[in-house]
């Protein structure tokens, strides 16, 4: 056996010469190691034939023979490949050294271990200035996705491109997929994009193969999930308690006596009934990649499944099938380089309503009355249409309405991908022409059963709808790239473009009653036997066509990649606009100066990477709906009399809307100035970035007369400023066998509307939208957040009469019909009378901070992951009552009202017109702060315990998904994407009616590589 030698040292680091503290140096094939101390320096006994290995996170691993020596002193490179790693930007890549926007990039694997049915949702607390929120916790719902802070009225989602074919959405792909996900926040780093770009653009690239390799992979988990939190509503002895106080409060006799309290033997719980526990999700990935001397490819096929926790699978469910192809191939020696990246997603979906007040299933539990009995003695659904109590008259059993309301079922198929050939001309001289297509094709069909619950809730006719639609994208790019140097430290990349879109689809919906067969599986338009046209509908035709003709280009210069300087430029034409204002013309220029490769900075383990980054840039957003500068003509309800002939009528048409030629593209200007630092031996990366975003010329309808005869028009005016500050860090680096990386990110966002061209300044939000008859919440308007919610200040509750009497103005009462218990409310401009004119500010929807957590540990092959991610700063308007109904049941925080001198500051007495309740107030906002464990998972490798084994990776892991959020919110998620949307206008968010919650999600993984 060889004897042991003791091995001394020092490790230094090739950049700068400084010793590095922290290197691990390990004996190959055994545990036995040691690390380098603060000066550098180790000492080790080992074999004096032994293999040592240096290694250190941001350095290549140095292996080292000992060959019997006692002192190895061991210069460390470092890692080219992250100090040149390439990072996808708009039609092509750059080296991250060099570039000089804001944008960030995700790897693909770190999406994948986040185990989620959506890849954006893998985003969440990973992407500094970026907050994405769930619309619904229903599956297969959408994300809102919003780049710093919320700029238009119509709408905030970025421009997705995935593999350069461009598309609204990426919820249909596997994120096992995906080789990783690109966001370009900064408008210089969007301006490629021009006038679809004002929103951000996110970039996704999926997987590809490697020549001469060959890779077999499989990925799977099942998981259970259930409601994190459920509100507590009243139950049945509460409940008569309550409304007895509410009928006194109202000067009428008690509804409910002592003894029939004590002996009422109904007690629904109907928040029990409506969601469900252990509802299974589950996802399976088979991969397969490699390729040989001239061809690559990458091909999977998966399937994702994710019941819903609001009526189970049955009635809220989520499959998906996806199906993957990439291949490139070299020809003629490298001149000639063709492929194709091709997705199919089959999607099965059925769901419940997740909408407004009228279309929402899930908000009639929070009003029913536990008094209100499932079932009947047969066991049907309760009908209270022969019942006199008002807590029963006119209401409904919720799961049955749930039940026969929401049998439906959907499904689409989509086809994104592109073919494209390239052609080396000449040395780094490249052409490159793609044919891109993004597909879908969508069909649904629903039946709604004959049935009595109510008065008011009744079907007398069975019902079938039955829906389809098809649309496709064309896509035709050509690009042509030069890259060329002087004198070798003066480098260019030109880079010049052109790309034609075409959108054109179309669609034909009916329904119809009387089906032959009453069953979902049988819903389909030809069972229906009626054939009386009141009765019926059919609806069809084309969408409306949109085309686009785009020329851009991008020149990158850097002098020895210390001096940088990047231009770019983009002209669209867009038949959603006039001859006159067809064109939009998309400039950005940004620099950057790596101040770290200076000769008056010294070198320094301390300070490895500075560089500083600036930018300006104009995107664009042609949201305008087609022809919307034109004044279309209709003919309905247009029929005229002419002559003396009563009776007669004449057809006719009239312009439905006036005309603007003038209306022009939105435009997002946006100025970035940022740093990029490594620090402590390349262990700690630092992202600063300091903006200014201003979207203007809005789309909105202009203020008209009601004179004018026709709707108004679309025209360009009003903007809104985004201010704030991005900042990342992330540190990595070893302890011996432990490796770990922590990474920290936040951003803070100042929202604020300017002038808007309306009388009042005003873009009005929509009414009866919180509760029936309810008025205005939001609203755009100058000088104040964009969606800010707008009401009535409160200053606590009345406790007596005597605080009533000196609430007064010029010896008159301001609220004169008040009682003791109710609130007082602020009049702001001490008119003496509360009204409209009193409500201001009470809530701001849109953040000041968002920030993220994430944690990854790795020891002789297990790993752990945590990841978190919150807002603070935002408002939530919460309205699960409606308030028009006397008798509908509350939550259990009204067990804390007024009932009497000193007894609540905050929440008023109970009554039965609900007074206190009728005008919109801060009572119905709450502050939305909160930080969400997001995924916190365990995983190990058994290859690591197994070395015979002959499989590359065989990992196995037990995660927790939404494990645990710390708020104060009351309601059962404070993630609310939800908001109020039009037709013309989509800026409200949230919005709390009975959201379907995010469910909570523990499942167990296998990740295999071959």
């Amino acid at each position: 056996m060889a004897q042991d030698v003791t091995v001394s040292g020092t490790v230094t680091a090739s950049d700068d010469g400084g010793t590095i503290p922290g290197v691990s140096i390990l004996v190959t094939g055994t545990s036995r190691g040691t690390t380098t101390d603060l000066d550098g320096r180790y000492t080790i006994e080992v074999p004096q034939d032994a293999e040592l290995a240096f290694s250190f996170v941001g350095y290549a691993t140095e292996i080292v023979q000992v060959a019997g020596r006692s002192v190895i002193d061991v210069n460390m490179q470092l890692d080219i490949s992250e100090l040149s790693e390439v990072v996808v930007i708009g039609y092509g890549t750059q080296k991250k050294s060099l570039v000089t926007g804001a944008n960030l990039q995700v790897d693909g694997e770190e999406l994948q271990n986040q185990s989620r049915t959506n890849p954006l949702e893998a985003l969440q607390g990973k992407t500094s200035g970026v907050q994405i929120t769930s619309t619904s916790g229903q599956p297969g719902s959408g994300l809102n996705v919003v780049i710093r802070g919320l700029g238009s009225t119509g709408g905030s989602n970025p421009l997705y491109v995935v593999d350069g074919v461009l598309t609204s959405d990426i919820s249909y792909l596997n994120s096992a997929d995906i080789e990783s996900i690109s966001v370009l926040k900064d408008a210089a780093s969007a301006a490629i994009y021009g006038s679809q770009a004002s929103n951000g653009v996110v970039l996704v690239t999926t997987k590809s193969g490697r020549k001469n390799t060959s890779k077999v992979t499989f990925d799977s988990y099942y998981g259970v999930q259930s409601v994190p939190s459920r509100i507590d509503m009243l139950n049945s002895r509460e409940y008569a308690v309550i409304m007895n106080e509410a009928a006194v409060n109202n000067g009428r006799q008690r509804l409910f006596s002592n003894s029939e309290i004590e002996n009422l033997s109904t007690d629904t719980d109907w928040m029990g009934y409506m969601f469900e526990d252990n509802v299974a999700t589950q996802n399976y990935s088979l991969g397969f990649s490699g390729g040989g001397d001239n061809s690559t490819y990458s091909s999977s096929f998966s399937y994702t499944q994710q019941g819903g926790i609001v009526g189970g699978e049955d009635l809220s469910n989520y499959e998906r099938y996806n199906a993957r192809i990439n291949s490139t191939n070299d020809m003629y020696n490298g001149f000639l380089t063709f492929g194709e990246n091709l997705s199919f997603a089959y999607i099965k979906s059925n769901g419940v309503r997740v909408g407004d007040q009228f279309n929402n299933s899930l908000r009639p539990a929070f009003g029913a009355s536990p008094l209100l009995p499932f079932a009947d003695e047969n066991g049907d659904y309760y009908n209270t249409t022969g019942d006199s109590e008002p807590w029963l008259n006119g209401y409904s059993n919720p799961y049955a309405e749930m039940q026969l309301n929401n049998q439906n079922e959907n499904n689409t198929q989509k086809l994104l991908g592109n073919v494209y050939a390239e052609l080396n001309l000449l040395h780094n001289l490249k052409f490159r022409t793609s044919l891109g297509l993004d597909y879908y094709a969508s069909e649904g069909h629903s039946y709604e059963p004959i049935y009595e619950l109510s008065i008011y809730s009744f079907r007398q006719y069975d019902r079938v709808y039955q829906s389809q639609s098809k649309g496709y994208t064309m896509l035709w790019d050509n690009l042509l790239t030069y890259d060329f140097s002087i004198k070798a430290d003066h480098q260019f990349q030109a880079m010049a473009g052109t790309s034609a879109y075409n959108y054109q689809g179309t669609n034909i919906s009916g329904n119809n009653v009387n089906l032959i067969f009453n069953s979902l599986k049988y819903a389909w338009l030809s069972n229906a036997t009626n054939s009386n046209g009141a009765q019926m509908n059919i609806n069809g035709g084309p969408e409306y066509t949109n085309k686009r003709m785009s020329y851009f280009g991008r020149l990158n210069y850097n002098y020895k990649e210390k001096y940088l300087i990047n231009t770019t430029f983009r002209a669209d034409g867009s038949s959603n606009f006039s001859k006159s204002n067809r064109w939009g013309y998309f400039p950005s220029i940004s620099g950057g100066w790596v101040i770290s490769d200076e000769d008056f900075l010294p070198k320094s383990p301390l300070l490895n990477f500075l560089k500083l980054r600036a930018s300006w840039g104009q995107v664009g957003n042609q949201n305008a709906g087609a022809f919307q500068y034109l004044a279309p003509i209709t003919f309905a309800n247009t029929n005229y009399n002419f002559g003396d002939e009563e009776g007669v009528l004449t057809p006719g048409a009239y312009p439905s809307r006036l005309a603007n030629s003038d209306l022009k593209w939105e435009v997002s200007e946006q100025t970035n100035i940022g740093i990029d630092a490594r620090l402590l031996s390349n262990t700690l990366s630092v992202n600063l970035d300091v903006y200014q975003k201003i979207n203007k010329d809005w789309i909105i309808l202009a203020p008209v007369l009601a004179t004018a005869g026709a709707d108004a028009p679309f025209i360009n005016g009003g903007d809104v400023t985004n201010k704030g500050i991005e900042l990342a860090l992330n540190y990595n680096n070893n302890i011996g066998d432990l490796e770990y990386s922590v990474g920290i990110n936040g951003a803070y966002n100042q929202n604020k509307v300017g002038n808007v061209p309306t009388a009042d300044g005003i873009i009005h939000g929509e009414i009866n939208q919180l509760y029936d008859n309810s008025p205005e919440f939001y609203r755009a308007e100058s000088g104040f957040p964009l969606g800010y919610f707008w009401g009535l200040e409160t200053d606590g509750i009345f406790q007596n009469q005597a605080e009533i009497n000196a609430y007064s103005s010029d010896g008159e009462l301001i609220q004169p019909t008040a009682s003791p218990g109710d609130v007082k409310f602020v009049d702001q401009n001490g008119d003496g009378v509360i009204n409209s004119s009193d409500k201001v500010n009470i809530g701001n929807p849109n953040p000041d901070f968002t920030f993220g957590l994430n944690l990854n540990l790795n020891y002789k092959g297990f790993d752990l992951l945590l990841t978190a991610n919150g807002v603070a700063g935002n408002q939530i308007v919460q309205s699960y009552r409606n308030q028009a109904s006397q008798f509908a049941n509350h939550t259990s925080e009204v067990l804390g009202r007024w009932t009497g001198e000193g007894t609540s500051n905050t929440i008023p007495r109970v009554t039965l017109d609900n007074r206190n309740y009728t005008n919109f107030s801060d009572l119905y906002v709450e502050n939305g702060d909160f930080l969400r464990i997001n995924n916190l998972t365990i995983g190990y490798d058994l290859t690591k315990a197994a070395k015979n084994l002959q499989i590359e990776k065989l990992r196995v892991y037990a995660s927790g998904l939404n494990l645990y959020t710390f708020t104060n919110y009351s309601g059962m998620d404070p993630e609310i994407g939800y908001g109020i949307s039009s037709n013309n206008y989509s800026f409200s968010s949230g919005v709390d009616l009975g959201y379907y919650p995010r469910p909570r999600t523990f499942l167990v993984g296998l990740n295999v590589i071959f």
